[in-house]
C-alpha cells in the first residue's frame, strides 16, 4: 500500500505563487510515474504536470512555463511550484502515484485547495 499526503495550498491573489508538497510513503517499489492533477468545480479531474523516475516531466499546455515539478528521491516528495497563478487554476489538486509491479496500481492523495482570487 501506498499513502500520499498533500499540502501547501491556500488562497493566493492573482500572479501570486505557492508550492505544493506530496509526500508518499508505504511499499515505495517500482514507481513509474507521479503527477499532479486537479479538479475544479464541474469539471472533470485534469493532469497538470507529471514526472517520471527518470526524471521525464510532463505539462499541461495550460501551465507551461508557470509551472514546475520536481521530486526528491530521498524524501520520497513530489513539488509543484507554481508562479503566474491565474484564477482559473483555482481547483483542488491531487498527487497521483502509479505503481507497476504485478499489476499496474495507481493511488492517489486527498487533495488540496488551491484558491486564486483577489
Amino acid at each position: 500500500q501506498v499513502q500520499l499526503v498533500e499540502s501547501g495550498g491556500g488562497l493566493v491573489q492573482p500572479g501570486g505563487s505557492l508550492r505544493l508538497s506530496c509526500a508518499a510513503s508505504g511499499s515505495l517499489f517500482s514507481v513509474e510515474v507521479m503527477g499532479w492533477y486537479r479538479q475544479a468545480p464541474g469539471n472533470q479531474r485534469e493532469l497538470v504536470a507529471s514526472i517520471s523516475i527518470g526524471g521525464t516531466t510532463n505539462y499541461a499546455d495550460s501551465v507551461k512555463g508557470r509551472f514546475t515539478i520536481s521530486g526528491d528521491n530521498a524524501k520520497n516528495i513530489v513539488y509543484l511550484q507554481m508562479n503566474s497563478l491565474k484564477p482559473e487554476d483555482t481547483a483542488v489538486y491531487y498527487c497521483r502515484l502509479d505503481q507497476r509491479t504485478y499489476t499496474y496500481q495507481i493511488y492517489w492523495g486527498q487533495g488540496t485547495q488551491v484558491t486564486v482570487s483577489s
